[in-house]
C-alpha cells in the first residue's frame, strides 16, 4: 500500500476504503444497492476490510452498534440511498444514545442527476442530522480524505458517537490525484486539576451517607478497578444507574447493592436513605414514563463526574459537575481521599462494608436464589425468573450477555454477575430490535468469549434476519428467545395505568409464532422448549456447539 502522504492518482471509492483502514477500521457492515456498487467493486481488491452482510439497514447498524461497542473500535457502515438511510435511522438513534463511534455512509445519486429526483433518491444529510454528531455530503473528489479523517476524529473524540457521509456515484467513481491525508486523535483522558479535585474529595468526605451512582462512563474507560477502589476507600455502597445498558460495576463486590430502576417513587425511597449521591460517568435517573413523583429528594445532594457536559445539572443541579475522563480522575481521587480521610475514614470505611454484607449483590442473590421454587411438573411453559437464573447458572464464566428482553428478563441481574466491562451489552435507547444483531456485532468483537443473547419475543421479530448473519459467519452465538406470546410489557402497563385488561393488538397467537422454525429457515440450528429438562438440554448442546450459532426458545409461562 503507497505511502498515505504521498500524492496518487487514485479512485473515490479506493481512497475511501484506503483512509478508513488508516483510521483503524477493519469491519465494515453493509446492506448494497446500486448506488452502493462502487464500494462493493473496490473491496473486492481490498481484504483487509471484512465485509459484513446485514439483510436489512436497521440490522447493520445494530451490528456495527455491537462490535464497536464490545471492540471499543472505529466502526464502517455503509446503507443505501435514501430508504435504506431511512431504514437505518431508528437505530442510528440508538448508537447515538449509546455514543458508539460509528462512520456512517450511503451511497448518493450522481450529482446533477439528483436534480431530475430519480427512484430512491432525497437529500440524505437532512435526514441524517438528527441522530448523528455530525453529517456532511462529498461535492468534490479531493475532499474526500479529509471529510473522512474528520469524521473519523468526531466520531473518537469524547462523547463519542456516529457521523455520517452521503457519497454521490460520481465522486466514487472518478479518478484524481490525491492527498490521503494522516490520523488525529483528540486526547480526552484528562483529570480536574488539584483544587477541583481536592474540593470534590473533601465533599465525599463531608457527606454522612454518599451513594455512588454506577454509569456506563466505568466500561467505556476501563474503570472497574479504580471505581471499586473509590467504593472500598469510602466504605460507600454502589448503585447501577438506572438504565443498565452495560456492566458499570462488577457486581459481587461487598458495596454493591444492584441496579436502581426507572419506578420514580422506589428510586426516590431508595435514594432518601443518601445525603449525597456521586455520579460516575452516569445517567442521572433516566426516567421511563412521567410520574408525579420526583426521584431525587430534596436531601440528596449531587457530584457528577464524567465526558458529557450535557447531562450535568440537566434536570438536577449538581453541586460539584467535573467534566474530565473518569480512570484518570479516579486514579488521583482514591489516594486523595485515602490521605484527607486518614485513620478515621478507614475504620469507617471497614464497618460501613461490613454493615453491606447483608444488603449487597451477593447477599441478595443468595437470598433469592434460596426462595425460588422449580418450575411444576406438567406446567404450560417456565416461570421467567428460573428461566434466568438457570441460564445464568448454566454460562461459561467468561461469557458476554447481550440483552433485550423487557419483562421476562426483569430479574435476570439478580441472578447474572458483571465481572469485567465487556460481559454485558443492553438496549440504551428502549427502540426495541437492537439485540438479535447486536449479538451478532459483539461475537464478531469477542471470538474468544463466548456470546448469549436473552432476547424476547416482540423484540426478535424486528430484527430477526440477523439469525442469518450469524449463521453466514458461523458465530456461535447462543440466542435464547423468551417467547411470551405478545408484548408483554404493553399488556402490563395497559393494566397498571389504564386499568383495562383486555388488550388489543399486542398478542402473537392467532396465529402463535414459530421462532425456532424461523430460525431453521435461516440456517440456525433449533429448538423449542416448556420444561425444565429440555431447558437445561438444549443449553448442553447449543454450548457444545462451537461452529455457529443455536437457537433455544422458552415458552415462558404467563
Amino acid at each position: 500500500m503507497p505511502d498515505s502522504r504521498v500524492s496518487n492518482t487514485i479512485t473515490g471509492r479506493d481512497a475511501f476504503l484506503r483512509v478508513l483502514t488508516d483510521e483503524g477500521v477493519s469491519k465494515m457492515f453493509g446492506n448494497p444497492g446500486t448506488t452502493e456498487l462502487p464500494i462493493m467493486h473496490a473491496l473486492s481488491s481490498a481484504p483487509e476490510m471484512g465485509y459484513v452482510l446485514g439483510l436489512q439497514e436497521a440490522v447493520v447498524i445494530c451490528m456495527a452498534d455491537g462490535y464497536a461497542r464490545a471492540s471499543g473500535k472505529l466502526v464502517s457502515c455503509n446503507v443505501h440511498v435514501a430508504p435504506g438511510l431511512g431504514n437505518a435511522i431508528g437505530s442510528i438513534y440508538t448508537s447515538q444514545m449509546s455514543g458508539t463511534p460509528m462512520i456512517v455512509t450511503a451511497g448518493q445519486q450522481e450529482q446533477g442527476h439528483g436534480l431530475t429526483e430519480p427512484l430512491l433518491y432525497a437529500p440524505l444529510v437532512p435526514m441524517a442530522q438528527p441522530v448523528v454528531k455530525w453529517a456532511t455530503e462529498v461535492t468534490r473528489i479531493e475532499d474526500l480524505p479529509r471529510i473522512l479523517r474528520r469524521a473519523a476524529k468526531i466520531a473518537t473524540t469524547a462523547p463519542t458517537g456516529p457521523v455520517f457521509i452521503s457519497l454521490p456515484g460520481d465522486i466514487l467513481n472518478s479518478e484524481a490525484p490525491l492527498e490521503l491525508g494522516e490520523t488525529t486523535r483528540v486526547d480526552t483522558a484528562v483529570r480536574p486539576n488539584d483544587a477541583a479535585l481536592e474540593q470534590l474529595a473533601k465533599r465525599l468526605l463531608s457527606a454522612k451517607k454518599p451513594v455512588i451512582l454506577a454509569g456506563h462512563e466505568i466500561a467505556t474507560a476501563d474503570a472497574f478497578g479504580e471505581a471499586a477502589a473509590l467504593a472500598e476507600a469510602l466504605g460507600a455502597p454502589v448503585l447501577q444507574q438506572t438504565v443498565a445498558w452495560g456492566a458499570h460495576f462488577p457486581s459481587e463486590h461487598p458495596c454493591y447493592l444492584g441496579a436502581l430502576n426507572r419506578d420514580q417513587k422506589y428510586v426516590r425511597s431508595v435514594l432518601s436513605a443518601y445525603d449525597l449521591m456521586f455520579c460516575v460517568g452516569a445517567d442521572v435517573l433516566k426516567m421511563s414514563v412521567w410520574s408525579e413523583t420526583e426521584p431525587l429528594p430534596e436531601t440528596t445532594a449531587v457530584a457528577m463526574l464524567g465526558q458529557r457536559d450535557w447531562e450535568m445539572g440537566k434536570n438536577f443541579p449538581a453541586e460539584i459537575a467535573l467534566r474530565a475522563d473518569v480512570k484518570e480522575t479516579l486514579k488521583a481521587l482514591v489516594p486523595l481521599v485515602k490521605k484527607l480521610g486518614g485513620a478515621a475514614l478507614e475504620k469507617k470505611a471497614r464497618e460501613n462494608i461490613a454493615e453491606l454484607e447483608t444488603r449487597n449483590w451477593s447477599f441478595q442473590k443468595a437470598e433469592r436464589k434460596a426462595k425460588l421454587a422449580a418450575p411444576a411438573a406438567g406446567a404450560k411453559g417456565l416461570p421467567a425468573e428460573w428461566v434466568m437464573m438457570r441460564m445464568t447458572e448454566k454460562m461459561p464464566a467468561d461469557v458476554i450477555l447481550v440483552e433485550e428482553g423487557l419483562t421476562s428478563t426483569a430479574t435476570l441481574f439478580h441472578y447474572f454477575p458483571f465481572r469485567d466491562r465487556n460481559s454485558f451489552f443492553g438496549n440504551v435507547s428502549g427502540g426495541i430490535g437492537w439485540g438479535i444483531a447486536a449479538a451478532v456485532g459483539v461475537q464478531v468483537a469477542e471470538p474468544k468469549r463466548r456470546v448469549f443473547a436473552v432476547i424476547g419475543d416482540g423484540s426478535a421479530m424486528y430484527s430477526i434476519t440477523a439469525l442469518w448473519s450469524a449463521a453466514n459467519q458461523k458465530l456461535p452465538v447462543v440466542f435464547v428467545i423468551a417467547n411470551n406470546a405478545g408484548y408483554q410489557i404493553l399488556k402490563n402497563r395497559l393494566k397498571l395505568f389504564h386499568g383495562n385488561d383486555t388488550p388489543i393488538g399486542m398478542d402473537f397467537n392467532d396465529p402463535p409464532m414459530d421462532i425456532a422454525g424461523i430460525a431453521r429457515g435461516f440456517g440456525v440450528p433449533a429448538e423449542r422448549v416448556d420444561s425444565a429438562a429440555a431447558f437445561d438440554k438444549a443449553i448442553d448442546a447449543a454450548l457444545a456447539r462451537t461452529d455457529g450459532p443455536s437457537l433455544i426458545e422458552v415458552m415462558i409461562a404467563k
